[in-house]
């Protein structure tokens, strides 16, 4: 069995001291007094901790290197990237390279103490958090890079209790575009499929501008009417399914997400059910497999390369001591003939 290796974490139980203090003496910070400096550095040799004397350089000065962190999120299909996510790589490693900086791509399991890691290693200025799953569950660690004083943005919706600064697309108008476009082709039985909950918090701003659409336009919200799903094809098939054992009837779905809504489409289709004829679909993010798929999806498009250069800028303000601000993007309808138009 692999011995795990000791972090600064396990320097600082053994030697009485906090943490950043741990980090602050490893590092040669002056702050630190003499005799501290020399218990932690006992510690240390006495764990055989490697002091990595490039990653404490980099404390003290930039690595021009920013880290983008990508957070496997469970399903049936196995580990899932959210495929919006990646569109978003070569717009970011091109603003990066337009600015002077590198771009560390790494993929973390959302169970794992990536915070520790990042703050051990310290390969970059900064950090770029996508797709880290439950977001009260994540609150707690990115608390933490907070009081370490690391530098990060996370694409998604801030909620009700933000946690660092966010890029996101505007999720609720685009909740919103879609429902009203799927109300103006005569459409009033609309079902939701996305998980609309405080944990996931753009899915439930969708389900918010799609509450705000139906009302509007006069029409009451169905509980019935609304599935969970999380951003994958099977879990939109599985929605379809759920809502047949219902046995409510519905002439038009919202998708939270293309992947799903492309799920659901073949659900449908499985089920003899016609694509936009019986049921018209509209999804969100407008990946490359939406203007693929038979029929060809309507979906609300977020601006990729738009997102990718905001995150990018919305760190180095924060690496370069400014006051970095949340910034959201506006969302596009693209009417393709999923929806009947």
């Amino acid at each position: 069995m692999t011995q795990k290796r000791p972090t600064s974490f396990d320097i600082a139980a053994l030697a009485g001291v906090s943490q950043p203090t741990v980090s602050r003496a490893l590092s040669g910070n002056p702050s630190v007094s003499e005799s501290t400096r020399a218990r932690v550095l006992a510690a240390a040799e006495q764990l055989n901790y490697k002091v990595d004397k490039n990653a404490s350089g980099l404390r003290r000065q930039h690595s021009r290197t920013l880290a983008l962190l990508f957070f496997e999120e469970p399903s049936a299909d196995g580990a899932l990237i959210n495929p919006f996510y990646l569109s978003l790589l070569g717009p970011m490693v091109r603003c990066c390279a337009a600015h002077g900086y590198d771009l560390l791509i790494s993929t973390q399991q959302l169970s794992s103490d990536w915070h520790v890691d990042y703050e051990d290693s310290r390969k970059a200025d900064g950090i770029i958090l996508l797709g880290y799953g439950d977001y009260i569950e994540s609150q707690p660690k990115l608390r933490k890079l907070i009081a370490h004083g690391a530098h990060f943005v996370r694409w998604g919706s801030a909620g009700d209790a933000q946690v660092g600064v966010t890029v996101s697309s505007d999720n609720e108008q685009g909740g919103f575009d879609a429902t009203a476009h799927l109300l103006r082709q005569g459409r009033r039985r609309i079902a939701f499929i996305g998980t609309a909950e405080p944990r996931y918090p753009e899915f439930l701003e969708r389900w918010r501008g799609h509450c705000r659409a139906l009302s509007a336009a006069g029409v009451e919200a169905d509980a019935r009417l609304r599935a969970d799903a999380d951003p994958s094809e099977a879990a939109g098939r599985a929605a379809m399914l759920e809502l047949a054992e219902r046995g409510v009837g519905f002439d038009a779905l919202f998708a939270a997400s293309d992947v799903a809504a492309i799920g659901a489409m073949h659900a449908l289709q499985q089920q003899g059910r016609s694509v936009p004829g019986d049921v018209a679909i509209v999804g969100f993010d407008d990946t490359p497999v939406a203007s693929l798929s038979s029929p060809p999806l309507t979906t609300v498009r977020q601006d990729a390369r738009a997102a990718a250069e905001a995150l990018v800028e919305t760190l180095l303000i924060e690496i370069e001591g400014g006051e970095a601000e949340n910034c959201l993007l506006p969302v596009k309808l693209i009417v393709r003939e999923s929806s009947g138009a």
